[in-house]
């Protein structure tokens, strides 16, 4: 009993605890602020690596349009509509899509 007393009196002791404590708990830099900003750096590396391969296939995509013009008519054809002069377009639009929103409506 008497060795824990000795232990609890220690100055030095107290100031490593006091130290500690301080440290994981109210610094800037505490335990949880650096659990926070290792989750924000691992979104952000992989938000980085979402967006390199995004820019990796726009690239890719634009080298095609500029250098094939059967791709670059196929291109304006699907995402513009365009159309030759002798030519009609048709959109079709999905029955499936249709009924799955009446249903919705009525509550089915």
């Amino acid at each position: 009993m008497a060795r824990i007393l000795d232990l609890i009196r220690n100055k030095y002791l107290i100031a490593f605890v006091a130290f500690l404590t301080w440290m994981l708990f109210f610094d800037r830099n505490d335990l949880i602020s650096q659990y926070e900003y290792r989750s924000q750096l691992n979104k952000l590396e992989a938000e980085k690596a979402f967006y390199t391969l995004e820019s990796a296939k726009a690239v890719k995509d634009l080298n095609e349009l500029t250098t094939d013009q059967s791709k670059l008519e196929k291109f304006a054809r699907e995402k513009y509509l365009m159309k030759k002069e002798n030519e009609d377009v048709f959109v079709i639009i999905q029955e499936a899509a249709k009924e799955e929103k009446k249903s919705s409506f009525f509550g089915n």
